[in-house]
């Protein structure tokens, strides 16, 4: 009885202090809050723009991402939507990437939320730096010129992150510094609002002092994109081109066409001569591998302990990719014929059978771009094929091999704190100087110039040509039978120059991400990936990877997502 009077005032006791209390009670003063006066000084800008910054790889572990659903390297949206390449792996892992590879993606699929996300993340920093320093300049802590150079960085980045978001989606919202959120649209074309940030930025000093800042030539080339993709304006972007192929690095240091193709990818030259904006990675430094590769961490051969990274098999080149590579008199097949003689591959090959590897003629870069059976991949010995496939049954026979490490560098250019030595420092290289050329080259096709392009395209093939960076096998002999040539005839008209302009770029920039974005802006996304579709779908894996799958004309864009249009309350409104 003792015990149940207790009880009995305890109760009456609480009851009796929670009728007393008032609604104030549940408010409780912040014991401490930021100093905005503490922003408003160039360390504090700095942090907010090194912050603004650091959203350029495509992640933030603060975000609930992984990093690879929105890496800057667009593997998912750029090149497997491009179909050089496949997911890769088996069929359950990452099982939302299968959509965007079938071209049947819904507005549910979680990576392009995460994608949406990250990018107005990026957005909503750039603005925060530029609120920021138009406050700490009125309040007279800052100079002019420094507020000048915070706020068009800034507003470079935040075109540039606006622009991916375009890209994606087509109808999206711009927020500049003063927009709000809630009222937030997508009902006119962003694209003129995107030039104007990008045009405040193309005077900044080419110098800036730091590898990864946006100088005065890395803006120039991400406007003149701006122009080609947006607004096919060849002659904005070739006057921009060419004074960019003349600029430098944002340290200052020269660039430039690197002598030969392979090094560009060495981890050791991620800031080569050939990288003109490469997105800084590093390990070992704290941060739980977040600094390193962590979008491309998934993309490794497949066997643990006896392969770079050991996991997890994603990303494998396409037959019909590999196929690209075949030349005839040094040439590439621009009828794509390359299909009717298709490089030979060890698919269904037993592991203890004897496998000789293609024997006819080949573009030396397929080999630095992809890995094949009993083909040295850079110092882990010959690629072994199957044993290094997760499943050649759903995947094919090809790994990628451009973002990978040598063996050599592990530890070095890899994080031993992880679960895997996938994640590297090896850097994305955002903006390379063939990448330049190459767009110059378009410009000078699509507004008539003397010889259509032919001198850059050829500065390209004669760089893939240079012997000494062909692949080699352990005795010094080639590894294929590299035969490559340069055009020595003018091209025939536009429509011929077009397809050979188109082709170089498959060839030098496959598997970086760009091959989506470049059929869009050229009009043929349709009619060239249900041709490749076609073809992939006569693999003896297609089936199993592809269905049947089209593409149509909605297939330009993703679909905007869901929880956005949710979260819009009806502001937003679907792109398709």
């Amino acid at each position: 009885m003792k015990k149940k009077y207790i009880i009995l005032i305890f109760i009456l006791v609480v009851l009796g202090t929670w009728s007393s209390c008032k609604n104030d009670f549940l408010t409780v003063a912040p014991t401490g809050g930021l100093d905005q006066g503490l922003l408003q000084t160039t360390k504090g800008l700095d942090a907010l723009l090194i912050g603004a910054y650091s959203m350029i790889d495509g992640f933030s572990n603060q975000m609930g991402m992984s990093g690879w659903e929105t890496t800057a390297s667009n593997w998912v949206f750029g090149s497997i939507r491009g179909m050089e390449a496949n997911k890769g792996t088996d069929g359950g892992d990452q099982p939302d990437i299968n959509p965007m590879m079938t071209f049947s993606e819904t507005a549910t699929n979680p990576y392009l939320n995460l994608k949406w996300r990250e990018v107005y993340e990026a957005v909503s920093r750039c603005n925060s730096v530029i609120n920021t320093a138009t406050q700490a300049l009125a309040a007279s802590k800052i100079t002019q010129a420094q507020a000048d150079s915070y706020i068009a960085q800034a507003k470079v980045l935040r075109g540039w992150y606006h622009f991916e978001a375009w890209r994606m989606w087509a109808k999206v919202p711009y927020m500049d510094e003063k927009a709000d959120p809630a009222a937030a649209t997508n009902t006119t074309d962003i694209s003129d609002k995107i030039i104007a940030d990008l045009t405040t930025g193309k005077d900044l000093p080419n110098n800036m002092g730091a590898i990864g800042r946006i100088n005065g030539t890395v803006c120039k080339v991400m406007l003149a994109k701006v122009l080609m993709q947006a607004k096919h304006d060849y002659a904005g972007a070739l006057a921009l081109l060419t004074v960019a192929k003349t600029g430098t690095k944002p340290d200052g240091k020269a660039i430039g066409l690197a002598p030969t193709f392979g090094e560009i990818f060495d981890i050791a030259n991620r800031n080569g001569i050939e990288s003109v904006y490469t997105i800084q990675y590093s390990v070992n430094d704290g941060s739980g591998a977040w600094n390193s590769s962590t979008g491309e961490v998934l993309n490794f051969p497949y066997k643990s302990g006896a392969s770079p990274g050991g996991c997890c098999g994603f990303f494998d080149p396409t037959q019909e990719f590999v196929n690209s590579f075949r030349t005839s008199g040094g040439l590439p097949l621009l009828d794509n014929s390359y299909n009717l003689d298709p490089v030979k591959n060890d698919q269904g090959v037993a592991l203890t059978a004897v496998f000789v590897p293609d024997a006819k003629p080949l573009d030396p870069r397929l080999d630095w771009t992809v890995g094949r059976r009993g083909i040295p991949y850079w110092d882990w010995g010959l690629h072994t094929g199957s044993d290094w496939i997760r499943d050649q049954t759903y995947s094919g026979p090809f790994s990628p091999k451009k973002a990978v490490y040598k063996k050599s560098q592990t530890d070095q250019y890899t994080d031993h704190s992880s679960w895997t030595s996938g994640y590297t420092a090896n850097g994305y290289r955002m903006i390379r100087y063939a990448d330049i050329l190459l767009l110059e080259a378009e410009c000078q096709i699509e507004t008539g110039a003397a010889d259509l392009g032919r001198t850059n395209i050829n500065l390209i093939r004669a760089r893939a040509a240079n012997a000494a960076g062909f692949v080699k096998m352990p005795d010094g002999t080639n590894a294929g039978n590299y035969v490559i040539s340069q055009y020595t005839t003018p091209f025939a008209d536009k429509a011929t120059a077009q397809k050979a302009l188109r082709m170089e770029r498959k060839l030098e920039l496959g598997m970086e991400g760009h091959r989506y974005f470049d059929l869009n802006r050229w009009g043929i996304t349709v009619t060239e990936l249900n041709r490749v579709l076609t073809y992939e779908k006569t693999m003896p894996w297609g089936a199993n990877l592809y269905g049947s799958a089209s593409v149509g004309a909605e297939d330009v864009t993703f679909p905007i997502p869901q929880r956005q249009l949710d979260l819009s309350n009806g502001k937003l409104t679907q792109n398709r």
